[in-house]
């Protein structure tokens, strides 16, 4: 468990990310099977004209990776544009994991700056299965916690 441990907080560090949430302690008798990973996408700088509408720059950063079947929405968070991406990653024993994954993405740009953009990434193995009950609980929260996201400039 360790191991795994170490090994998801160094692809975290690797892919840049400024925050990686991992629940560690059983709840009850259910290990839950989840983590979040909070980054930044920085785009290359262009003058303003060439940045593009932020909505499809979200939706292409977004299905750049080929993800099959994934569900996208756009809206807002906070007034920011934002996308979101819902998708199941099949188990890849190679890379140690050894169930599929449910994973929901939102990307939402930063207000005032069309170059930088806030990722908030969440994945749940659920009680298993990806598309089980435990995994829809998750995947509600979480939602319900990116419902509440506010930018605040400090």
């Amino acid at each position: 468990m360790e191991s795994r441990f170490r090994g998801v907080v160094a692809e975290a560090r690797r892919s840049g990310a400024l925050d990686l949430y991992l629940p560690v302690r059983k709840t009850g008798t259910v290990n839950l099977g989840a983590s979040l990973v909070v980054s930044e996408a920085l785009l290359p700088r262009r003058g303003e004209s060439d940045a593009g509408d932020p909505t499809d720059v979200a939706v292409r950063l977004l299905s750049r990776d080929g993800s099959r079947n994934a569900d996208l929405s756009s809206g807002e968070l906070d007034g920011a544009v934002a996308v979101r991406r819902e998708h199941v990653v099949p188990a890849d024993a190679g890379r140690g994991a050894e169930l599929a994954s449910r994973r929901v993405e939102y990307l939402a740009s930063v207000p005032g700056d069309a170059a930088r953009w806030f990722l908030a990434a969440f994945s749940t193995v659920g009680g298993g299965r990806p598309d089980d009950e435990l995994a829809d609980a998750l995947v509600e929260w979480f939602d319900a916690v990116m419902a509440t996201f506010r930018w605040r400039r400090g």
